[in-house]
């Protein structure tokens, strides 16, 4: 059992294991992460149109990228030509997460997003991290 923590997230993740796995060759269909990542998109686009609506366009470029690509990232290790193609799909959709907190918090403490839709995104952001640092460590002791 793995113990995952990042800053105030803390989580045993036995039950994330799951959640994206090669076995045999084949993916395990139901999917936590890829849904949780679909509804953290939806949230970064809404975000983006308020962003746009008060002119900061390189700013919700910015988050909008990263944080609509942690999906697509997963949504792709889903499709993997292999352990590693896999692999690299999940740490590149951890790079987007990691990226994304990043301009959630300069948003935050510059202004532009009040405190409690800085709580929930980020809490989603971290939520995701610690899925994915499961997932990879995982997919790679299956890969051994």
């Amino acid at each position: 059992m793995h113990h995952v923590a990042i800053g105030d997230a803390s989580l045993k993740c036995p039950e994330f294991y799951d959640i994206i796995t090669f076995k045999g060759g084949d993916f395990v269909k139901e999917n936590k992460l890829a849904e949780l990542s679909m509804e953290f998109a939806v949230d970064i686009i809404n975000l983006v149109r308020q962003l746009k609506e008060n002119r900061e366009a390189i700013i919700s470029n910015q988050i909008g990228r990263s944080g609509t690509s942690i999906g697509a990232n997963i949504h792709e290790a889903q499709y993997a030509q292999g352990k590693k193609d896999f692999i690299s799909k999940l740490e590149i959709a951890l790079k987007e997460a990691s990226e994304t907190g990043y301009w959630l918090e300069l948003l935050h403490r510059t202004n532009y997003i009040d405190e409690q839709l800085y709580k929930s995104l980020s809490a989603k952001c971290t939520s995701l991290r610690v899925m994915l640092i499961a997932s990879c460590r995982t997919a790679k002791e299956n890969a051994k």
